[in-house]
């Protein structure tokens, strides 16, 4: 029968399955990793990139190659496209840079990117190359680039140290770890030292400086020995990455790689030491694994506080710090080297008796007959815990009051024995007793559980078992019965304390469950990045017990805070420094940490990759470190908030590009609608003008009829700019109302006087009954309301045609109605022809043949602006009528004659 095949973690899966669609949806990143300039590495990709043109017909595009005069190099860009690059100036100077918008707009297949870790010049989009190729990578696009060891950020110290020289110019290792590929690009230094003799690396004049400096062969074995293992790290993800997606188990001994057994005792911080020292003199990453077992009692605060120490001790020396759970402990340490293709297991030489193996079972027996072929190393921890060790670890004080409870029960027990023993059998007192002693196992644990067996025994062998008020037994068979309860003990409290444990383990990450998604959902809502930092600062204020400060970067500021909790929480300069740390470094910072722990603060960074957004500063009410479990905790509340930040600043971005959208709209809809209505005006203008101009014998009526021509269509004109003025105003939200109080009437009046000699040939009927209450409006704007009503019904109505205006009014509001004789609106267009540049289609009005369609839509724009309305309705008999409505705005003044008496 086949054995059956562990069921797959599905958390795992889903990560894979998200992954896996990153991955589809990126492009390729390879890079040309080299130890020194001049090794050849631009020459190999160019070479690569020849290949997959020749041999796959690939799009492959030169983005930037810089040859620095080398003309095998120049020869080898022959045959390929080149980009052309974008030109910008610099101090006067014009400099040539990779254009990122070409290449983005071009969308190869595969683009050659030089010199990873370039600086481009001020004016480009991103202060560093790797960022353009980070978009690259973003848009689909499979990249080529190359780089030198010595611009890897981690070993920009390293390499200072070599070579005495900064490197300014630095990538992220974030970048290199997410290479699809990384090729080694690798020369004896003997041969490059020719190569640059010979000229083939700088100019002679700089060629005979580096010699001097960088390129000594002490530095070039240095660099490449570093570029070598940098490559092999690489290599080694790879190869775990696969063992993870494939679901490998056995070990593949590629390379050296230790996992040591860390716990709470005093000799595990020898044992890190120690293997330390051991993978520094192996060159190879190592592992500090602690099994959180759910069948071992739980640890006391004294251990725990020892183990956290152990583990930033690990963490400290460059160790991956690895927390497991499970019911057995080799189980879990021999799965895990597995897994992280672990070539040796390191673990402590026991120091405990023999007697606590035989009935525990050996750890280091366990693991030496299951690591199979994985070899296991077993040092000698201390011989006793030194004074740090017992100063950091304070022993926990025995709860006598356990014990006190225990002696209670066993009391109360032997009390209700007593008294019910004529009733009760000689067995009957005995589960009596066994019932204490699971009660006391549940309640207090395993020392007063053992506590209350044995006076439970005593007590029953003293008082129930003959000889009576004697230790002494006289049937045999009561000695099983006395190990049964003994064992009944033991076997109780160790079920409880493992129920216990896993109940508490439950409850804990039950309540972080709890937190993220009550977080994530509160953050959903919030919108902006100040009701996010309020959301986020009073969540971690909640959950870490202590006063919490969000920050963010900002254009004006490096850091600012926007939310904290509770409110008045500040953070002093010192504070400050170690919030700037953390956002410069994307590490952990702060009190409990390596870096600044003379901090009284907590400051951890909010990013997403390498791009920081700010910084979650926690003060502790008690000043104490956070616990391993609490720093991953508090990595996912962050990356939570960062996500947060990181959508309402992608958001903020859309609605600015949906508004350049809709202005980019507008600005052409303007230009379309007005270009003609501006151009037939001015053409009037210009011919009658230039005939003014060039004809001096016109006749007076002649001339008089020019005139009055230009003088018609700049009014014309300018009525049309006032409108543009007008609605802009109302797009923009500038329009400030002057309100006063005014009949109804007499701003009628005064729109027909403005338009009197277009009435002309109107047959106007103004119909407002005399108790229309006054409106509180602005006069001018609303003038402007009837005025471009009237003019829009004199421009599509016939001569001699009627224009009726009238008015009534409610307890509310006054609705003025203006209704001409003209063909009407077409079905469906009374509400669309307030719209800005609306036109209604032919077949109805001709609105088509005039205006620029801003005359009705700023009629409504005002009328809002007023809390009033507008709307039209074609009438039976034919024509339209526009219905304005106006609110009446409360009781008006009273009316005085001109010394001041009211009438």
């Amino acid at each position: 029968m086949n054995e059956l095949q562990p069921r797959p973690d599905p958390d795992v899966l889903l990560r894979r399955l998200k992954q896996d669609e990153a991955r589809a949806s990126r492009g390729q990143l390879k890079i040309f990793l080299g130890f020194a300039p001049g090794v050849g590495k631009t020459y190999r990709m160019l070479q690569v990139a020849r290949d997959l043109v020749a041999d796959q017909t690939l799009d492959v595009v030169v983005g930037i190659v810089e040859t620095h005069r080398r003309r095998e190099t120049a020869a080898m860009t022959l045959g390929l496209e080149l980009l052309a690059r974008r030109k910008l100036e610099y101090r006067g100077q014009v400099i040539e840079e990779f254009d990122l918008d070409a290449a983005l707009a071009r969308k190869p297949k595969v683009i050659l990117v030089d010199e990873l870790a370039h600086t481009n010049t001020i004016g480009a989009r991103h202060p560093k190359r790797w960022q353009d190729v980070e978009e690259l990578l973003g848009a689909g696009i499979d990249v080529y680039t190359t780089m030198n060891v010595q611009h890897v950020e981690s070993l920009n110290d390293v390499i200072t140290q070599i070579t005495h020289i900064q490197v300014r110019e630095t990538v992220p290792d974030s970048v290199l770890d997410s290479a699809n590929a990384v090729e080694l690009v690798d020369i004896a230094p003997e041969e490059l030292l020719a190569r640059l003799r010979e000229g083939k690396v700088y100019l002679p004049e700089q060629a005979k400086i580096a010699a001097e400096h960088f390129f000594q062969r002490g530095n070039l074995l240095a660099l490449r020995e570093l570029a070598l293992r940098r490559t092999a790290q690489h290599v080694d993800d790879d190869v775990l990455a696969y063992r993870e997606e494939h679901g490998l188990s056995a070990n593949v001994p590629a390379g050296e790689r230790i996992l040591v057994c860390v716990g709470p005792a005093p000799s595990s911080a020898h044992l890190i030491r120690e293997t330390a020292r051991l993978a520094g003199g192996l060159r190879c990453p190592w592992v500090a694994a602690y099994v959180d077992a759910t069948a071992l009692a739980s640890v006391s605060e004294g251990d725990r506080e020892r183990l956290e120490t152990h583990l930033r001790l690990a963490e400290s020396l460059g160790a991956t710090v690895v927390r497991l759970s499970g019911s057995r402990v080799a189980d879990a340490l021999i799965d895990c080297a597995r897994r992280k293709n672990a070539s040796r297991i390191v673990i402590g030489k026991p120091t405990h008796s023999r007697f606590r193996d035989r009935l525990h079972g050996s750890l280091l027996d366990e693991i030496v007959r299951g690591s199979g072929d994985i070899s296991v190393q077993v040092i000698s921890g201390e011989s006793r815990p030194s004074a740090a060790d017992r100063r950091d670890a304070p022993q926990e004080a025995t709860k006598f009051t356990q014990y006190l409870s225990s002696m209670a029960l066993v009391a109360v027990t032997l009390s209700v024995a007593w008294f019910l023993r004529n009733s009760l059998a000689i067995p009957d007192p005995e589960m009596l007793f066994l019932l204490t002693v699971m009660i006391t196992a549940v309640w207090f644990g395993r020392g007063p559980s053992l506590f209350s067996a044995g006076l439970g025994i005593a007590a029953y062998d003293f008082f129930f078992v003959p000889p009576y008020l004697t230790f002494a037994v006289a049937d045999r068979r009561y000695v099983l019965t006395f190990g049964m309860m003994f064992a009944v003990a033991f076997v109780l409290s160790e079920l409880a304390a493992r129920v216990k444990r896993q109940e508490r383990d439950a409850r804990a990450r039950e309540e972080r469950t709890a937190v993220l998604y009550s977080l994530s959902r509160d953050l959903a809502s919030a919108d902006t990045p100040a009701r996010i930092a309020e959301v986020a600062a009073r969540h971690a204020a909640d959950v870490f017990a202590a006063s919490a400060v969000v920050l963010v970067t900002n254009s004006d500021a490096p850091l600012v805070a926007i939310g904290a909790s509770p409110a008045n929480a500040l953070l002093d300069s010192k504070e400050m420094v170690v919030a700037h740390w953390a956002l410069e470094h994307l590490r952990l910072a702060g009190t409990g940490t390596d870096n600044l722990p003379g901090s009284s603060s907590i400051c951890a960074p909010l990013h997403l990759g390498p791009t920081p957004l700010g910084v979650m500063a926690l003060l502790p009410r008690i000043r104490q470190p956070l616990r391993l479990e609490q720093r991953a905790f508090l990595d996912a509340f962050c990356r939570q908030v960062a996500a947060a930040l990181e959508r309402s600043r992608l958001a903020e971005e859309a609605r600015a590009a949906t508004l350049r959208v809709k202005t980019e709209e507008m600005r052409s809809s303007l230009l379309s609608a007005v270009s003609h209505d501006l151009r037939t005006p001015l053409a009037s203008i210009t011919g009658a003008a230039t005939s003014l101009r060039d004809d001096s014998a016109l006749e007076p009526l002649t001339r008089f009829e020019l005139v009055t021509s230009i003088c018609d269509e700049a009014d014309r004109m300018e009525r049309l700019v006032s409108n543009l003025l007008d609605m802009m105003r109302l797009e923009s939200g500038a329009l400030v109302l002057k309100r006063d109080w005014i009949p109804i009437d007499e701003l009628v009046s005064s729109a027909t006087v403005r338009l009197e000699m277009r009435l002309l040939d109107r047959l106007l009927q103004v119909d407002i009954p005399s108790d229309i209450p006054m409106v509180l409006v602005d006069p001018v704007l609303f003038e402007q309301v009837f005025v471009n009503l009237l003019e829009n019904a004199c421009k599509y109505t016939p001569p001699q045609s009627p224009l009726e205006i009238g008015a009534t009014s409610d307890a509310h509001a006054v609705v003025v109605d203006i209704r001409d004789h003209g063909p009407g609106l077409p079905v469906g267009s009374e509400n669309k022809v307030f719209e800005k540049f609306y036109r209604c289609p032919t077949g109805g009005r001709s609105c088509g043949t005039a205006g620029a369609g801003l005359g009705l839509a700023i009629c409504r724009g005002i009328a809002e602006a007023h809390g009033g309305s507008i709307w039209a309705e074609n009438a039976a008999t034919g024509g339209v009528t526009f219905h304005v409505s106006v609110p009446i705005g409360g009781e008006p003044p009273p009316v005085t004659d001109a010394e001041g008496v009211s009438l």
